[in-house]
């Protein structure tokens, strides 16, 4: 038994529609094994994961899963079980699993939810050992170790786990349905969709200005614009020397505060400083932060935190710092152990509270009370153990928003101005917040990327929502952070309705992002080359801060692999469903097929648009998992099921008397003739006449004007690697990318309206479809093509040289296709050339690719030869293969 593979679906998936890990594992010799056939497995497994007893399973009450046990379950079933309860352990609450076959002997995909990826992984890898143990297939027991296993799990989850502050506000956003993506594993976040996105780090926006950061991380330079902006600051120097911040509290003449000039979190802070050996010593402590350090008059009072928001004031807390209680019978130490046994306490900002440490600073505090960490205070006593306020140095906080007086508001929200500051905590130390700052008081400090969690979560009070404040800064009036995303999916036609649609919002203005094929494309340039239609080509469109519009080819390799990359979409299409990737990533037949494409149309938000193929024989499965307004889309005007969905109000697209019809109960509007679109060569090519009808009424859904739609269609005339027809001599080529039957049968039908006194084909098929689909290509070959020469693709996917090409062949004969004009020529660029030298007059050569610019090249040397020499270049028998090599590999496989 092993794991095979570890995969994480971050967006949208088959399984769910919340992150998943995919582990492939293979079960090996234990699959045929039930969990009460094998001595005291069960007994085992429960005393070493009790919460097991738990589990609801299908049974759906507790002790579920047990039942399954005693009765009999297997192997891929109890990994997920053990995985779930793993995470649980560790402090997630997961409950999300699923166990399947993946069409593979012993193979099963298990699929469960997560939170922490680096826990989940961990947590597989540790179901694996211990599932081995239960079946006594290895000495070491890992649940002996059980304990620190645990332990290691959960700080794997807290070193994921966002900040609080960060928290709260990705908690926000999605209240709002405000699309967030963490990036990487800091607390940085991306908030909405291409040009409307906002980055957030911490509490620090995009509006945050770095003049205005930077200004906040110096406090004296802070100081001096507030002191000009006439606002209330302590009087104070900037020292780099234990001596001159003695002879600085000599010339202040009063209490004095003694901090480094840039830090943060109350780091290296001491207070009320009033002898010169106590003022060396703070700078000491204070110098590990900073060589600059800060001695100001002291200003006594409680400590407050105003919180300022796009220039409002939003929330205030009394800080009150880190302190125990005395009882008469333990130590300080003791004391501040049991005040850390607090489970809202954590380390650093895990949790609403700071564990209490002992340190430098905490010792100074003690001294000054007469105290160290072994002394005993009597009962009822308070002792500090810190001088500042902060909540990450163990303080307290409390609620006062409601009390402050309005002109220490306006004050405070004017010093966050003057900084240029969109949020801002502002520290405050007075007597009484009740009462005006500009008569008793001061503001001590202001921080540019406040922490949040004192008001969202108080000790005592109102909590305030500091985060969806910051957030409605960023997205006002209900904004979502949306653009339009138009997500294609389907078998054949994905590239050239992503580029009609791209295209028509490109020309009415927008800045376009595509994922396609060939390649990720923003406002009209290529960013990335390759076939990117998986996820992460998806999200780098919707990242990219220029995209106005999103049009997302979306591959089923990708949606298997990766999931999608957005949460909804405005627009999802489904070209059509036919024969293709049969018996990969376990897709064996076509519903498997329908399946898998439909999340695209799940994920419709509800005030959207799905869009469906009426022609297509799933049509109705289709729309029954669609979300949001089913469109159907027809190239017959009397398609049945195009008619009863209008009779009943709907709306749908179709072509009558060779014109495109939008149509909604019984009102139509012509948007286009057929033959007005390049792409359907004067409306013969009906495949790509289906495609200039989903364009279209993708972007007549999303209200494009009717004159963009048709200005951008009429003018769709580049769609490389897609029915480009090229004349040479006195023959054409078409070259065109389709490599399954649909495809095939799709070009050829179109080819023959074009009047070529014979068709030759060029053919090819990915190695790694079902030979039963490989033969399918071949018998629509061969009942289309006059000649056809047979190539195969550079990468074999893992077949055999000529293995591929012998399964087109015999599909060609079994058409009663005649062997003499059967010309095997694997290399992709010999079969081209061989088949342009000897073509004849009015050929029509359809050349199916897999390297498009191979091809392409292919034709331009021909060309130049031909120019060059006027006469056509003898490549005549010069790259024939044998076909015996291709047969007989093929006829090895077969036996």
């Amino acid at each position: 038994m092993k794991i095979l593979s570890v995969r994480t679906l971050k967006g949208p998936n088959l399984y769910s529609y919340r992150p998943v890990l995919q582990v492939r594992l293979d079960l090996g010799g234990y699959e045929s094994i039930a969990s009460n056939a094998f001595g005291d497995f069960v007994d085992k497994l429960l005393a070493w994961l009790p919460g097991l007893a738990e589990h609801q399973c299908s049974y759906g009450l507790p002790g579920g899963f047990v039942m399954r046990l005693r009765e009999g379950t297997y192997g891929a079933h109890i990994f997920e079980h053990i995985v779930l309860e793993l995470q649980t352990l560790a402090g997630c609450d997961i409950r999300f699993g699923k166990a399947r076959w993946s069409g593979e002997k012993a193979i099963y995909n298990v699929v469960v939810g997560y939170q922490s990826e680096s826990l989940a992984r961990a947590a597989a890898q540790t179901a694996l050992d211990i599932l081995l143990a239960a079946y006594g297939a290895q000495e070491q027991n890992p649940a002996a170790d059980l304990p620190n296993l645990i332990a290691r799990l959960r700080a794997m989850k807290d070193a994921d786990r966002l900040g609080p502050s960060t928290q709260a506000i990705y908690d926000a956003a999605c209240q709002r349905n405000i699309p967030v993506t963490r990036i990487g594993s800091e607390d940085l976040l991306l908030l909405g969709y291409g040009c409307k996105q906002r980055k957030v780090w911490a509490t620090v926006t995009n509006k945050t200005g770095l003049l205005a950061s930077d200004l906040a991380g110096d406090k004296h330079l802070t100081k001096q614009v507030l002191a000009d902006a006439g606002l209330p600051v302590p009087e104070g120097m900037v020292v780099t020397a234990p001596s001159e911040a003695a002879n600085a509290l000599a010339y202040l003449d009063r209490p004095v505060a003694i901090k480094p000039v840039n830090a943060n979190q109350g780091k290296g802070v001491t207070l009320d400083v009033r002898s010169y050996a106590a003022a060396e010593r703070a700078f000491a402590i204070a110098r590990e932060y900073d060589e600059r350090v800060i001695v100001e008059e002291f200003i006594s009072g409680r400590q407050y935190r105003l919180c300022v928001v796009n220039g409002k004031l939003v929330a205030a807390a009394e800080r009150l710092p880190a302190y125990v209680t005395g009882d008469g019978v333990s130590t300080v130490e003791q004391l501040i152990d049991t005040v850390n046994a607090d489970p809202r306490r954590g380390d650093g900002h895990e949790k609403s509270l700071t564990k209490i440490r002992m340190d430098a600073v905490a010792m100074v505090v003690l001294a000054k009370q007469g105290l160290n960490g072994q002394s005993v205070p009597l009962a009822d006593k308070t002792v500090v153990i810190r001088e500042n306020a902060n909540l990450s140095t163990g303080g307290t906080a409390v609620d006062v928003t409601d009390i402050v007086h309005p002109e220490t508001g306006r004050m405070i929200e004017r010093a966050a101005g003057v900084l240029g500051l969109d949020v801002a905590g502002i520290d405050v130390v007075t007597p009484d917040i009740t009462r005006s700052l500009r008569q008793v008081g001061a503001i001590i400090e202001v921080n540019a990327a406040p922490g949040i969690r004192m008001h969202h979560y108080p000790s005592a009070g109102k909590p305030r929502d500091v985060a969806g404040q910051i957030v409605e800064s960023l997205f006002p009036d209900g904004d979502q952070g949306r653009i339009p995303v138009i997500a294609i999916t389907g078998t054949n036609g994905k590239t050239t309705v992503t580029r009609m649609i791209g295209h028509i919002w490109q020309q009415a203005g927008y800045k376009v992002g595509m994922t396609t094929t060939d390649g990720i494309y923003i406002d009209g340039q290529c960013v990335m080359d390759g076939d990117t239609t998986g996820s992460a080509s998806a999200r780098l469109i919707l990242s990219d801060s220029n995209v106005q519009v999103a049009v997302l080819e979306t591959a089923r390799g990708g949606i298997l692999r990766g999931g999608l990359a957005f949460d909804r979409c405005d627009v999802g299409i489904i070209t059509n469903i036919t024969e293709d990737h049969l018996g990969q990533d376990g897709i064996e037949d076509m519903d498997d097929l329908a399946y898998a494409k439909a999340l695209v149309l799940e994920t419709v938000k509800s005030e959207g648009y799905a869009l469906v193929n009426a022609d297509d024989a799933r049509a109705g499965t289709l729309a029954a998992r669609a979300r949001g307004e089913i469109v159907y889309f027809s190239t017959a005007e009397d398609n049945i099921l195009v008619r009863r969905h209008l009779g009943i109000g709907g709306t749908a697209f179709f072509v009558k008397d060779g014109i495109v019809y939008a149509a909604t109960g019984n009102q139509a509007q012509a948007i286009i003739k057929a033959e007005e679109i390049p792409a359907t060569l004067g409306g013969i090519a009906l495949h790509n006449l289906q495609n200039a009808i989903i364009a279209a009424a993708a972007c007549y859904s999303l209200k494009l004007p009717l004159e963009s739609i048709r200005q951008g269609l009429s003018g769709f005339a580049e769609n490389p690697g897609r029915l480009n027809i090229i004349r040479l001599d006195d023959f054409r080529i078409c070259v065109d990318y389709g490599h399954n039957p649909a495809g095939y049968q799709a070009i050829i039908d179109t080819s023959r309206r074009l009047g070529a006194k014979r068709l030759v084909g060029v053919i090819a098929a990915p190695g790694d479809r079902r030979d039963d689909v490989i033969m399918n290509n071949g018998r629509i070959a061969g009942k289309g093509f006059d000649m056809i020469y047979i190539k195969e693709d550079q990468d074999l996917r893992g077949r055999l040289p000529g293995e591929t090409a012998g399964l087109l062949r015999a599909g060609v004969i079994e058409a009663g296709f005649p062997e003499n004009k059967i010309h095997l020529v694997l290399s992709e660029t010999d079969a081209v050339r061989t088949a342009l030298e000897n073509a004849q007059p009015d050929d029509l050569i359809i050349v199916f690719y897999e390297k498009y610019h191979v091809v392409m090249e292919a034709i331009e040397d021909y060309r130049q030869a031909w120019r060059d020499d006027s006469a056509r270049p003898d490549f005549s028998g010069q790259w024939q293969l044998p076909e015996q090599q291709a047969v007989g590999a093929c006829s090895a496989l077969s036996k």
